[in-house]
């Protein structure tokens, strides 16, 4: 499975791409920053990320994309900015029919460190060694971004399978 993983942000969205299975050795496929100007207008900004997404979108095709939930903060102008962000990587990968989850910060980092808690140093470490990485992915956005992938490599696979489930069940009740 090829995830995309988007850590949302109007002035840094990371993006990383990993291939994996549960049980089987993750592999980095592609990290990166888009970045914008806080110079720029909204519509500017959010067009340039949009339009970096679709560019990658386009050339890794990944089979999911991942992005971080957005949580709240004391500044609501930044959460606004991180959930328009985040809507972007949404809307780029509905438009391609492909799956979209929605991982909490802590999810992310318990997955790849054990604990929900883990400070950016501690993700950052354990993404590089996961990826088997000689050089860590930096700024921490690229990181996240990968972490959020990872987690929806070994996670996601499960939560497809459930929903699947229980989609099945409730057409099978519908049809009784």
């Amino acid at each position: 499975m090829r995830v995309l993983g988007v850590d949302p942000g109007l002035t840094r969205c990371g993006v990383g791409i990993v291939d994996g299975a549960p049980g089987a050795p993750l592999r980095l496929v592609h990290v990166t920053v888009l970045r914008t100007s806080p110079d720029e207008d909204i519509a500017a900004r959010l067009l340039g990320i949009e339009t970096g997404l679709e560019a990658l979108l386009e050339e890794y095709a990944p089979d999911a994309v991942a992005v971080e939930r957005v949580f709240a903060q004391h500044n609501v102008r930044t959460v606004m900015g991180t959930a328009q962000a985040g809507a972007i990587a949404i809307v780029a990968a509905a438009r391609r029919g492909l799956p979209v989850a929605l991982h909490t910060p802590s999810e992310a980092k318990a997955a790849v460190t054990g604990n929900g808690r883990a400070d950016k140093a501690q993700v950052t470490t354990m993404v590089s060694r996961l990826l088997r990485l000689e050089t860590a992915p930096k700024p921490a956005d690229a990181a996240d971004a990968l972490a959020l992938a990872i987690c929806h490599v070994w996670r996601g696979g499960a939560q497809a399978r459930l929903e699947a489930a229980r989609r099945a069940v409730r057409q099978t009740g519908s049809r009784s």
